[in-house]
């Protein structure tokens, strides 16, 4: 007996010894296979472009549109290589090679940018995004007419825990990839709570070997982890020239982004994204903090994106904007005909879990349930940690909405955002500062799958959406990492963090609020880097829920000619419009063989899961355009509401596949002493769409959700079930800025 017990014990310490052999390695960039798209297809594209075009009206603007994705992730992205793992039944990693052949080939796109979170991103791996995207370029053709743009990133991912210190999440774009042109070190935001609370080192090194027998993927992403906590942080208050290049850089604010970026001296764009999202922004969170002389940049911050496959951040919803939110003496307001507070919902759970307790704790519990829910910030579900999803019905979400963003935050939102000035009190002859966006979309993938929105299909592949695939490991990860309540009768108080480990298995409800993404649109004299930097600097962008939408917006009576989208103006006459706008082309199933031929059958399959983008002879037909009018505010505290009106006007467009025509003006603008924005929405015939109907509600008659079908991320929806419904895909103008001359 004890020579079997001695026998075991040494198999176990020998066992334990090789395990600590075994480590974790750095993620290969793979290698770009792909060669150049044959230029007869750029010339194609061109040429049904013009054709389309002209069918509309005469131009007054005759350039190309080009379309591409400015927010990519590589498992390069920490909340990436996570979801990439075997546990989540994903296929693997997709490094950054995967960005440049997807985008060439698969989705068929004139630009792309990669943009990993700048807290995972070590010495190495910004290296091999660099050298990557340069050997993507090489295989670009012609300089001045290349097949494909890339362009250099990263993401400033800042989330703050009151509405006052937060700032939301900002995309950099770089223009050039040459030596002189890139900076030695993204700027990430990563606070020192971060680096108090992450695991030592030999705590990560013993888990590597671990980790190591359910996988190597496992052992890579903590030997990751590990690498990031080697790298010293970089000092403050140094000319970010002078740092060294393996130190990891942050900055807190955005005033500390810009002025980093000041010292570097480079062409960049800071692009703010998912600003609206109510999964990271707080509770009466407002864009207020930031339309500051310091915290906003006016010459590098002058895009939005207004929508991503995580959701439509474009709309301002009064009643979801409460003045009292996130502080501590707000109360839990009642529902309205629009909207199901999740705090008003936690009480009803509470009550429905009341049983035999007496009337009087029953209700005190109700009472308590929702205080608790409105100080869980971002996790009001935590309140009932047992709870799924399906609980919570439709509460906090918006329900008349185009895709929304899930638990939308309307202070945070583009139309809050164009309402907003900021008025100095000792410049008062100055004219306030106000934000100046023009407006893209893009993708935010997160498997290096860019552009994404071409085809409604395969759910799991084409969305952000992530789960849990077995049902015994899922119950077993929520139980130590999301679960936890022992009374279902006692609702207990929640510290709400969305950066905790925890947060990135908890997304069963955002599943349903994941979509395949959007595109950037740019107006552009030329197909070379020059050219569509230019036109991304002047705002002469729109953007599109994912079709290839065409579009233009123009003032057609400027005192020097007509002003495009995204342009400022100062008038002294009522202004007078124009849109034009034609509808994508319908889809064919599979890939041309231009891209089989190019990329391989086998790369195709594996990479673009045998879908391309793969137009037909046939457009979708433009049934609306609706043109949104707002009145930014000419004094200081003077309400929003009733400043935006969306739509101001709406136009019915004839059945006619070749597009849809629109002039209008605006007789009201001179009698407003004010200054006016104007953006238009163009509007495809309903086509069936990923979540279009987000958690499949249905309603009483009275209007109030009695019962929700989540689109799942885990086993509990179907991989076949690609929760469709139908939807009016759109494109989004930039505003046209119009001042009253002075």
């Amino acid at each position: 007996m004890r020579l079997g017990c001695g026998i075991a014990l040494l198999v176990a310490l020998l066992s334990v010894g090789v395990l600590l052999s075994q480590r974790g390695s750095e993620l290969a960039p793979g290698q770009v296979k792909g060669s150049g798209r044959p230029s007869s297809v750029t010339l194609d594209r061109i040429t049904r472009q013009q054709s389309s075009a002209a069918a509309l009206a005469p131009a007054t603007n005759p350039r190309q549109i080009l379309f591409g994705d400015l927010h990519v992730h590589t498992t390069y992205s920490i909340d990436a290589f996570l979801y990439a793992l075997p546990i989540f039944a994903s296929e693997g990693g997709h490094p950054p090679a995967d960005a440049c052949d997807y985008a060439r080939y698969c989705s068929s796109l004139d630009f792309f940018s990669i943009n990993d979170h700048a807290e995972g991103i070590t010495p190495e791996r910004w290296q091999a995004t660099i050298d990557t995207l340069r050997a993507c370029n090489a295989r670009a053709g012609d300089p001045a007419s290349p097949d494909l743009v890339p362009l250099l990133g990263w993401e400033w991912t800042q989330v703050g825990a009151t509405p006052e210190e937060h700032w939301g999440h900002k995309n950099v774009v770089l223009r050039g990839l040459g030596d002189n042109e890139v900076p030695a070190r993204p700027i990430a935001f990563r606070p020192a709570s971060d680096m108090q609370r992450a695991p030592k080192r030999w705590q990560l090194r013993a888990g590597e070997s671990v980790a190591s027998l359910l996988g190597p993927d496992y052992a890579d992403f903590l030997w990751w982890l590990g690498r990031l906590l080697d790298m010293p942080a970089c000092a403050q208050g140094v000319h970010t020239r002078e740092l060294p290049a393996d130190c990891l850089e942050s900055a807190d604010t955005p005033e500390q982004l810009f002025r980093k970026l000041d010292e570097w001296g480079l062409d960049s764009l800071v692009i703010p994204h998912g600003l609206a999202w109510g999964i990271h922004a707080p509770p009466g969170a407002r864009l207020d903090n930031q339309l500051t002389p310091s915290q906003h940049d006016p010459d590098r911050q002058t895009l939005l994106e207004v929508f991503s496959g995580h959701g439509n951040s474009e709309v301002y919803r009064p009643w979801q904007d409460r003045p009292g939110a996130g502080s501590e003496t707000e109360l839990c307001p009642a529902p309205t005909a629009n909207l199901l507070p999740c705090c008003w919902r936690a009480g009803e759970i509470m009550r429905e879990r009341c049983g035999d307790l007496p009337a009087a704790q029953c209700e005190a519990r109700v009472e308590t349930a929702r205080r608790l829910a409105l100080q869980a910030g971002v996790s009001p579900h935590r309140v009932f940690p047992d709870t799924g999803p399906a609980d919570w019905l439709d509460c906090d979400e918006c329900r008349d909405c185009f895709k929304p963003a899930q638990t939308l935050r309307a202070g945070e939102s583009a139309q809050y955002g164009l309402a907003l000035s900021h008025f100095d009190p000792d410049a008062e002859d100055e004219p306030p500062l106000r934000f100046r966006w023009g407006f893209i979309a893009s993708s935010d993938n997160h498997r290096a799958r860019s552009g994404t929105g071409f085809k409604q299909l395969d759910r799991s592949y084409s969305t952000d959406a992530r789960g849990l695939q077995d049902p015994a490991v899922d119950a077993l990860i929520r139980r130590f990492t999301v679960a936890g309540h022992v009374d279902r009768q006692q609702p207990q108080g929640v510290v709400s963090d969305a950066r905790t480990f925890a947060a990135l298995f908890d997304n069963e409800r955002s599943a349903s609020f994941m979509y395949p993404g959007g595109l950037v649109a740019v107006h552009a004299a030329g197909r070379g880097r020059d050219a569509l930097w230019h036109g991304l600097e002047k705002r002469e962008v729109y953007g599109t829920s994912g079709p290839r939408i065409l579009l233009w917006f123009e003032l057609l009576n400027g005192p020097d000619g007509p002003v495009p989208m995204g342009g400022e103006v100062a008038l002294d006459r009522t202004p007078h419009f124009q849109v034009r706008a034609v509808g994508a082309f319908a889809q064919q199933s599979g890939c041309p063989e231009h891209a089989v031929s190019g990329l391989g059958a086998a790369r195709i399959e594996d990479l673009c899961r045998g879908e391309c983008y793969h137009p037909s002879e046939r457009r979708h037909r433009i049934d609306t355009i609706e043109v949104v009018r707002v009145r930014p505010q000419t004094a200081p505290g003077q309400p929003i509401e009733g400043r935006i009106e969306d739509p101001w006007l709406r136009h019915e467009c004839p059945p006619d596949p070749a597009g849809c025509v629109l002039e209008f003006e605006d007789p009201d603008f001179l009698a407003d002493t004010g200054d006016h924005v104007y953006y238009v929405r163009a509007l495809q015939e309903p086509t069936p769409a990923i979540n279009g109907d987000t958690v499949r509600a249905d309603y009483d008659e009275s209007g109030r959700a009695v019962s929700v079908d989540p689109c799942y991320g885990s086993w509990l929806t179907s991989e076949d079930d690609d929760c469709l419904a139908p939807v009016r895909e759109r494109a989004w103008s930039s505003p046209i800025y119009v001042d009253r001359a002075r």
